[in-house]
């Protein structure tokens, strides 16, 4: 072999030495970055509810995770305004309304086909780039001692002149009474809503409270004779107070017409952010909490319903099925937003 042919044997070996070495130098960089990669989640949800089922993905998964927790249109607006610069990988908003709200701004980045399959088509964005992860009713929390009530049938019952300083309700601001102003304007129209907010108006006096919690706990110490609640508050009371004189009265579902309203439904749901820095991590974290152990987790911690049809709700609550929803799909929540909160500002709704 020519001297000229050794050295060019010799100078391959080399270069394929180093590309190896190389090559193995990038994986191994690659692999420690996605090693030590922690998820960064804006959380509008109560830690309570959030850090169960992200502790059970860290255990299964190895990823961190790092929750901020704030108001799900405050975390919104923080995303809007950092935009490429933002850490955020997850947004998990308790309202579909700023979720929506968020896909319209271009703020989310669509999950895979797959995952979003595993969610309920009404209890998702139109373009799966959020997905519902756990609904609630609106309903009614009567005092079981009240007398004279028998007319309550429906939330629109609640302006009757009958219950004057006799109901419970949030301030207009809270995201649930909102979600829930929009699903019933959409259901009977902008007039019967603007005139039952009037009512609402006139029969709560001007007396409005900050947590449902409290509305809860007014009807059952007989301060109020029924309030209108996201479900779960009723079964978080009894579960500390079995013996208080409430129940739960599901509004809505008869009529004249024999075509009732039905519910309003909502649901708290999560995001992968557009400008996530890690994106296949983001996916894994949203195949996560749509999966059944997942929603299994949802439905024992925060006692509200599954968004999957093969994950059950917990024993004490009235199983999907056996009542009536409005149907309207969780996007319009979003999509309707402003036009309720134009209603809601007209009537001086406190």
């Amino acid at each position: 072999m020519s001297s000229i042919a050794v050295e060019f044997t010799r100078l391959f070996k080399t270069l394929t030495a180093l590309l190896l070495i190389a090559s193995t130098l990038v994986f191994s960089a690659s692999a420690m970055s996605a090693g030590d990669a922690t998820l960064v989640v804006y959380s509008g949800r109560s830690d309570k509810f959030v850090k169960p089922v992200v502790a059970a993905f860290t255990r299964a998964s190895g990823i961190k995770v790092l929750i901020h927790t704030g108001s799900s249109t405050s975390l919104l607006n923080k995303l809007k305004l950092e935009k490429a610069r933002t850490d955020a990988d997850i947004y998990i908003s308790n309202d579909a309304g700023n979720l929506q709200r968020g896909n319209t701004a271009g703020l989310f980045a669509p999950v895979t086909n797959k995952i979003a399959a595993t969610i309920k088509p009404q209890f998702r964005g139109k373009e799966n780039n959020w997905l519902g992860l756990s609904a609630r009713a609106r309903v009614l929390v009567v005092n079981s001692n009240a007398k004279d009530i028998d007319f309550i049938k429906s939330v629109f019952d609640l302006a009757d002149p009958r219950l004057n300083g006799k109901i419970a309700i949030t301030h207009s601001s809270n995201e649930s009474y909102i979600a829930g102003v929009t699903v019933y304007m959409l259901s009977a129209g902008k007039e019967k809503t603007r005139e039952w907010l009037k009512g609402l108006k006139r029969n709560s006096k001007g007396r409005v409270y900050n947590k449902h919690r409290k509305i809860v706990k007014a009807v059952a110490k007989g301060k109020k004779v029924v309030g209108l609640v996201n479900h779960y508050y009723i079964y978080r009371y009894l579960n500390k107070q079995p013996n208080a004189p409430i129940r739960i009265l599901m509004p809505d579902q008869e009529s004249e017409d024999g075509k009732p309203m039905g519910i309003a439904w909502n649901v708290a749901g999560a995001a992968i952010t557009k400008h996530s820095k890690h994106k296949d991590l983001a996916m894994k974290f949203m195949a996560y909490l749509s999966s059944v152990e997942g929603q299994k987790i949802f439905a024992e911690v925060n006692r509200e319903y599954p968004t999957r049809d093969d994950v059950a709700a917990a024993s004490m609550l009235p199983p999907v099925g056996s009542f009536k929803v409005a149907p309207v799909s969780m996007y319009k929540l979003g999509e309707a937003r402003n036009a309720t909160i134009d209603l809601i500002e007209s009537v001086g709704m406190p």
